[in-house]
């Protein structure tokens, strides 16, 4: 009877220090622009990238922001970090998201990437 108490205790120990983790991708368009690039020709340069992330804490499914907020300040904060100016823009906008859960404990963060580039 000690030897089952025991390794429940030690069962349920391990099954609370582990967490599990989920990623996914998706890339959309949060430019509300109506300008039409035409990117065929070699009137470009690309200057670099851009990021930012942002991230939510749950407890018991408790507290944060819900994903469409974090996604949307994840873009805005990308969009302050570019810096533009001129005729620079950025493309290729995507966003990926990570969830790790732990055993009542749920962390969510959102990153936004993108391509800086400069029109001639």
């Amino acid at each position: 009877m000690k030897k089952l108490l025991s390794f429940l205790v030690a069962s349920i120990c391990l099954m609370a220090m582990t967490g599990c983790g989920i990623s996914s991708q998706m890339t959309i368009n949060e430019n509300q622009n109506q300008t039409q690039v035409v990117l065929s020709q070699n009137n470009y340069e690309v200057i670099g990238s851009v990021s930012a992330s942002q991230s939510a804490s749950y407890v018991l499914g408790i507290g944060g922001l819900s994903k469409k907020a974090l996604e949307s300040n994840a873009m805005a904060e990308m969009y302050e970090n570019a810096h533009l100016t001129g005729s620079q823009a950025i493309v290729n906008p995507s966003v990926s998201t990570s969830v790790e859960e732990y055993l009542v404990f749920t962390r969510v963060t959102v990153f936004a990437r993108g391509t800086i580039v400069e029109f001639k």
